[in-house]
């Protein structure tokens, strides 16, 4: 690791080494890509090469298998449709039939032959009767029919022992490497080329079938003729075996594949995975497959019985170590040369290089030691040439630059001492810009508000006077009725009473309305109270919301100070902002949240804080201007915070607000412990103190 970190310090630094690199790049960057390429290619190719001759070498045992069970069809066809054989069989003579049947068993090798009648039985003519029921299949129902086969067919144990053949059979299953797990133990089925033939007279009727097989378990002239067809001599590299088998589902019945020198691997099975692809999917393999113990270049069909089931593989494939090792071989002589030319042009470049660029690499070190703080020169360069000139003119501008450096280390001290200087000033400054930016939002807020709440106490001031003196005249007529009619007054007594009341009413509607215009003079009763208690006595009151909308409070009252004020009137202000928060929330899950806690020993904070639909910033500006609403039409008169508002501010206290879209609304409510009475000009005069002071 440390020779690679100092090899990349070189290439960085060096400038004969950025230049071999340069030099050397094109060539470090396309041989090894070429290299890889051809690897990748080259091992490609010959896989592809192998794929396509195990392909083809399939194809070719697959006719030559094709071929064989024509050729047993032949066979039997000759025998049918001789004359010999029919005048033997018209005749009965069951001997001279028998004798020809056993002589074409011997020269083709049948496992079996039989003489069937036209309806299927097992039949000598000299006795001329039926022993046995021949084994039905689709193909045994054609031939008496008159259409000749030859394919595979599967013989249970029952089957081969009734023609004497289960000795032969009988196969233990040997535990295979990547096979499918199974319980079997011993494979007792066999697998048959099955061929039948109708013998017909000269008006086609049906005489006989000869019925004929070849059992293949077991049979190694069958894959051996056909091994020696497909890899004859000089078809495989020195080393590698080709191998043909026959399986019985995935069980090798018939194979030259060994399990060890001089021994045939009868009994093995076949690896999963292709035993899923061509058994059960019905596919041919073309790939590696491990085969009983060493990987082969093989393939795989299906052998399909004459009921079109798939009942076992047909397999050819040659071992493939042979060709991985000639493949590996080619591969380390190209690589071998790879490195031999890299090698070689890598040395002709440094030694070029190095007569080239040793003045290059003093003024590297003359650079290298400037930079530590020493005062080193390049010294006299005996060559005359560019690079030569180029040393001497650069010893002359390390002394210019010394000079230059001590100069401007002197300028750079003083203009850091007034750089440090602005930036401490203009911090200063910034800082006491966004504290009056924040004191002027805040006190325009409030000044707005109160302006308008002036200008709505002296409207309603005026219009309660003027209701006032209608009323006062009335009573006073009402009275003189009264006092004239005497007892002529009983018949409308109740009239007289109920006109009475609601002037009456009317009364205490304008002394509200003089209460909200002029706070200092009908300011209520002030009481020592605790607070908590207060919240609680107010949720009794607005527990009828509950009809209409679902929802929880959560409580955290933690004020322990007692406050001076007016009981009914701060239950107003919480009214109010309760009746919001609840009209405020969502249909399911609404959360108001109520907090109280003691602020430095003088004051009390409650916060109201509910998860409804929110405020822009636009609606907050607005929240307590007077007849300002966000409800619907009808359902609110706009006043409910501008009252509040200026019900706490008369205690010296404050009502702050806070909302999001989506995020629900915040309002904090600050009450100090003993508060003063103040009117709407000295609230005003106040704010237009705070705005020239932070102003000032």
């Amino acid at each position: 690791m440390l020779v690679i970190t100092n090899l990349i310090d070189k290439i960085r630094n060096t400038v004969r080494y950025k230049l071999l690199v340069l030099v050397l790049f094109p060539i470090m960057l396309v041989m090894p890509i070429t290299l890889v390429l051809a690897i990748y290619w080259g091992a490609n190719f010959s896989y592809e090469q192998l794929y396509i001759k195990v392909n083809t070498d399939l194809s070719v045992s697959h006719d030559v298998f094709e071929r064989i069970k024509r050729d047993y069809l032949n066979s039997l066809g000759k025998t049918a449709e001789s004359y010999s054989f029919h005048s033997q069989l018209i005749s009965g003579n069951s001997e001279q039939i028998h004798q020809q049947l056993q002589q074409l068993k011997l020269d083709y090798s049948l496992s079996y032959i039989n003489l069937l009648d036209s309806d299927g039985f097992i039949t000598t003519v000299k006795a001329s009767t039926s022993h046995q029921l021949a084994r039905q299949s689709t193909a045994l129902d054609a031939a008496l029919q008159g259409i000749a086969s030859s394919g595979i067919e599967i013989f249970s144990a029952t089957e081969l022992a009734e023609k004497g053949l289960s000795e032969i059979v009988d196969l233990p299953l040997i535990e295979t490497a990547r096979a499918r797990p199974t319980d079997r133990r011993i494979e007792d089925r066999g697998m048959m080329i099955r061929v039948l033939y109708p013998v017909v007279d000269q008006n086609g009727e049906i005489l006989a079938v000869l019925d004929a097989g070849v059992l293949l378990n077991g049979n190694f002239t069958f894959v051996d003729v056909i091994r020696d067809l497909v890899y004859g001599p000089g078809s495989l590299i020195e080393g590698s075996i080709g191998t043909v088998t026959v399986f019985l589902e995935d069980v090798r019945i018939s194979t030259n594949v060994p399990i060890r020198p001089g021994e045939r691997a009868l009994g093995t099975r076949v690896s999963n995975e292709v035993r899923t692809i061509v058994l059960d999917q019905g596919h041919t393999w073309i790939d590696r497959a491990f085969v009983v113990n060493d990987w082969y270049i093989s393939s795989y069909e299906p052998i399909i019985d004459i009921d079109g089931n798939r009942v076992g593989m047909l397999y050819a494939g040659f071992l493939e170590t042979p060709f991985r090792q000639s493949l590996i071989n080619a591969l380390i002589v190209l690589i071998l040369l790879f490195f031999m030319l890299m090698g070689l042009t890598g040395l002709v470049a440094v030694k070029g290089a190095k007569s080239i660029f040793k003045p290059l690499e003093l003024m590297s070190s003359v650079v290298q030691a400037t930079r530590r703080g020493e005062d080193k020169r390049i010294g006299e360069i005996t060559t005359r040439d560019e690079i030569g000139s180029l040393a001497n003119e650069f010893d002359a501008m390390l002394d210019l630059l010394n000079e230059r450096k001590i100069l401007l280390q002197k300028w750079a001290d003083d203009l850091e001492e007034k750089v440090d200087e602005r930036t401490a000033e203009l911090k200063h400054k910034n800082n006491e810009l966004m504290n009056t930016i924040t004191v002027l939002r805040k006190t325009r807020q409030k000044l707005v508000v109160a302006e308008k709440l002036a200008a709505l106490g002296e409207l309603t001031a005026g219009v309660a006077h003027e209701i006032n003196n209608p009323t006062a005249v009335m009573l006073g007529n009402l009275d003189l009725i009264i006092a004239e009619l005497g007892d002529n007054l009983t018949p409308v007594q109740d009239e007289i009473d109920l006109v009475v009341d609601q002037i009456y009413r009317i009364k205490d509607i304008t002394n509200n309305l003089l209460q909200y215009a002029r706070p200092d003079t009908y300011a209520g009763y002030m009481a020592e109270i605790d607070i908590n208690h207060i919240i609680e006595e107010t949720l009794k009151l607005v527990h009828h919301f509950r009809a209409s909308i679902y929802y929880r409070f959560d409580m955290n009252l933690e004020a322990a100070l007692p406050i001076n004020i007016n009981q009914q009137e701060l239950q107003q202000v919480l009214i109010n902002l309760l009746s919001n928060a609840i009209q405020a929330l969502p249909e399911h899950d609404g959360v108001v949240s109520i907090t109280t806690r003691d602020i430095d020993g003088s004051s009390v904070e409650i916060i109201i804080e509910d998860n409804g639909h929110g405020m822009d910033q636009d609606m907050v500006s607005k929240a307590f201007n007077p007849f300002y609403t966000t409800k619907g039409q009808g359902e609110g008169t706009g006043l409910g915070l501008s009252i509040s508002y200026g019900l706490i501010r008369r205690y010296g206290g404050n009502i702050e607000v806070t909302s999001e879209p989506g995020n629900g609304t915040r309002f904090v409510v600050t009450l100090n412990c003993e508060p003063v009475i103040i009117e709407d000009e000295k609230m005003i005069q106040e704010q237009l103190e705070e705005i020239e002071a932070a102003v000032g």
